[in-house]
């Protein structure tokens, strides 16, 4: 889908959304006043407090501390009331928000679509109209909600803070709404970024994490499975599980148990169980398959005490290459497929949890999957997922599951693998019509996924469309993508001049511009384009595709750095500095990628004018009359391999992102896996130095014999435009 600009859309808005900013945009919101607030803000509960709300108060103060917004206790101050329904106070809260016509009969409860994790908010009915906000909710999932909200209340920092007075009423539209963490793919968050993201989730009020693993969570029964110092260790796991109750954050372990096994089954030990030699797939004929994976889950239901166990079991695509060919070709693959998740499910009932499973092989099978007994269909949840956009919907991967009576949830994207930067338009479109229609089609969920194919995504580049995941599962419906783009910069990072809002824009757009123009195939992704040698084969292919678009994918790159200074600029102190550095740095790469196909196809062009230079230049004969040739042959090289040549150009230019690419790395990941990226980083420069190498040998050639050797011999491609038919000649140099 072609990019759509931010400022065409704005006007399709409602009035509340353009003025209040908030992920997610709560289901009723009624803007009023404002209150500055130069002194702080008090914080009270209505009664003695919940530990959980007292936690939840303690997260708005640290939060407000690192906003340098004081709490006070000074009777005068604005303030906001906590009261839970069970008090009277919470009672008349709630009951004041209703309609007038339900008002009467002073409810004795909330309603049941608020009751687990609703909650209001309105201008304080306790004091004067004005002096700040109460809130009720019946729960504390519901409290800590409306606190983030309050959090989103309260616009600025410091002495210039204030407080947004709104009545608002809010309840999600799905049950169950998180992110799908990619722990296998090379990156691995530290302990401390995997709270970070918990705490980031809760914020904006989803109650799942889920990370994925193949053989990066260590066990006791299977020390194979983890390389040391590249897996989370028993210990962390349980840190991780505390930390996330306390955000209402349930952590879901994902333990690949069928596919996506290779990194395990590559070890001899386990030979007899792969489905072919040193494979993905774990094979359902092999009698100690099940054995393996109720070993693994077992101690994974120890370690994460959620009611769900995810056991993969997407893309088997060895599935019936190996020891099950003979029983794939007789029954079919799906019927054999889906008897094995029957065994793993089986298997692990005694767990007493529910079992996740991907979708993708089952979704083909309606009739199967309708036939299963229902024991089966009680005890697991299917995840239909689908990560590109799709104008004809979703109802394929979602109805052959909820029609069949089992409970499923949707797994849409943040298109951030093989990218130097995620394909936001992808995502957020993704995002939206997927979520929409598991809600249309009776999905209790949503998933939001993202994935590290290649090793090289980078963390703090992914919180747009982690943001975005969880407003779409909140709100009810198909989220609006332009309200989520004007509010993300005031929310996420305090920027109230909209400069992070367009920087994003000119990202989506650079992103946009590539796949809409298929530069390369989804397959491939941006990566491809980064690393790729444009004077390759392969590259050649890449630049004709790129000559068209280079310029505008630049421009739109350098804006996005100068928006994100100038944000930086105007407010010293906005919000998620990581996030900051992590967009400068996607757009240097993208500005980069497509700089390289610029000076590659110039370097071409300049060689071939130089060759094509020197019959002029061996013509010239000072003090004869003759006409000296310009630009000279050793201009044309120096242009190509000199002092602020561009081979220099790009052995620096790779050189310099491979710090910042390390730096971004270890902020969020562990430092396993990083040395294979930082290794192509050095190959890469290093092609390019072994061409000033090359270029420099020519130089002398044409020092010492007044020759060249052919483009080809240096690896140059032929040009991309025809060198110069006439040399530019200077006039002669008059003989003193």
């Amino acid at each position: 889908m072609r990019f759509r600009s931010l400022a065409a859309l704005l006007l399709t808005l409602p009035a509340t959304a353009q003025t209040l900013h908030l992920i997610p945009t709560p289901r009723a919101v009624t803007p009023g006043a404002t209150l500055s607030l130069p002194t702080g803000i008090r914080i009270d509960c209505a009664s003695p407090c919940d530990p959980e709300d007292s936690f939840a108060i303690a997260d708005l103060r640290q939060s407000l501390s690192d906003r340098h917004i004081p709490t006070t206790e000074a009777p005068n101050a604005p303030h906001i009331l906590v009261a839970r329904f069970s008090t009277n106070i919470g009672r008349a809260t709630y009951t004041e928000s209703l309609p007038p016509a339900q008002q009467a009969s002073k409810p004795t409860a909330m309603g049941p679509e608020m009751a687990a994790e609703g909650y209001v908010i309105l201008p304080d009915p306790n004091g004067t109209r004005d002096s700040g906000l109460v809130l009720t909710a019946n729960t504390s999932a519901g409290i800590f909600y409306a606190l983030q909200t309050i959090k989103q209340l309260i616009i600025g920092d410091g002495a210039t803070a204030q407080l947004q007075i709104a009545t608002i009423r809010d309840w999600p539209a799905m049950q169950y709404r998180g992110l799908h963490d990619d722990l296998s793919r090379g990156p691995i968050d530290t302990l401390d970024f995997q709270k970070k993201l918990i705490r980031t989730l809760a914020a904006y009020k989803d109650n799942l994490y889920s990370p994925y693993f193949e053989t990066t969570q260590a066990y006791a029964s299977n020390p194979l499975a983890a390389v040391p110092g590249a897996a989370l260790t028993a210990d962390d796991a349980r840190q991780l599980v505390a930390y996330a109750r306390q955000y209402h954050v349930t952590v879901v372990p994902e333990q690949e148990a069928f596919g996506h096994l290779r990194h395990m089954l590559i070890n001899e030990q386990y030979a007899d169980v792969a489905e072919t030699p040193h494979g993905a797939v774990l094979s359902p004929g092999a009698p100690g398959s099940i054995p393996l994976i109720h070993s693994m889950f077992t101690e994974l239901a120890q370690l994460y005490p959620s009611p769900f166990l995810h056991v993969g079991g997407d893309e088997t695509i060895d599935l019936g290459l190996g020891r099950t060919k003979a029983d794939v070709d007789a029954r079919g693959l799906a019927p054999v497929y889906l008897d094995f998740i029957q065994q793993i499910v089986a298997s692990l009932q005694p767990l007493h949890r529910k079992i996740l499973f991907w979708g993708d092989v089952a979704q083909d099978a309606p009739a199967l999957v309708k036939a299963l007994p229902q024991s089966f269909k009680d005890q697991t949840i299917a995840l239909a997922w689908g990560y590109s956009p799709n104008p004809k919907g979703f109802a394929s991967q979602i109805k052959p599951f909820t029609d069949a009576g089992l409970e499923t949830w949707v797994s849409p994207a943040i298109n951030n693998y093989r990218q130097v930067w995620p394909n936001q338009q992808q995502a957020l479109d993704d995002i939206q019509e997927f979520t929409r229609d598991g809600q249309r089609y009776g999905a209790t969920g949503q998933l939001n996924t993202l994935w590290d194919d290649d090793g090289e995504s980078l963390a703090n580049m992914n919180w747009y469309g982690i943001l975005f995941g969880a407003a779409a599962a909140w709100q009810p419906g198909e989220s609006s993508i332009p309200q989520f783009q004007q509010s993300f910069g005031q929310v996420f990072h305090g920027d109230a001049t909209g400069l992070i809002n367009q920087a994003q824009d000119e990202l989506t757009a650079a992103m946009s511009l590539i796949h809409d123009d298929k530069i390369v195939s989804a397959t491939e992704g941006t990566d491809t384009l980064f690393w790729v040698d444009p004077w390759s084969k392969d590259g050649q292919v890449f630049a004709t595709r790129m000559r068209p678009i280079s310029p505008a994918l630049r421009l739109h790159a350098e804006h996005a750095i100068v928006l994100v200074a100038q944000a930086r600029n105007t407010n010293p102190n906005l919000r998620e500095q990581d996030a900051l550095d992590a967009m400068d740095f996607g757009a240097r790469r993208i500005d980069f990628l497509a700089l390289k196909f610029q000076l590659a196809d110039e370097m071409a062009a300049g060689y071939a004018q130089a060759v094509a230079t020197i019959p002029a230049a061996l013509a010239f004969k000072p003090g004869t009359g003759a006409q000296r040739p310009k630009p000279s042959v050793p201009a044309l090289l120096s242009d190509i391999n000199g002092v602020n040549g561009r081979l220099e150009d790009l052995t620096y230019g790779y050189a310099q992102l491979r710090d910042m690419f390390q730096q971004q790395w270890l902020r969020t990941y562990r430092p396993a896996n990083l040395t294979p990226v930082l290794e192509r980083f050095d190959f890469t420069t290093q092609l390019w130095l072994s061409r000033i190498d090359k270029v420099r040998s020519a130089q002398r050639q044409w020092t010492e014999t007044k020759s060249l050797p052919a483009a080809a011999d240096l690896g140059i491609p032929a040009p991309a435009f025809e060198a110069p038919v006439s040399i530019q000649l200077a006039p002669a140099v008059s003989p003193r």
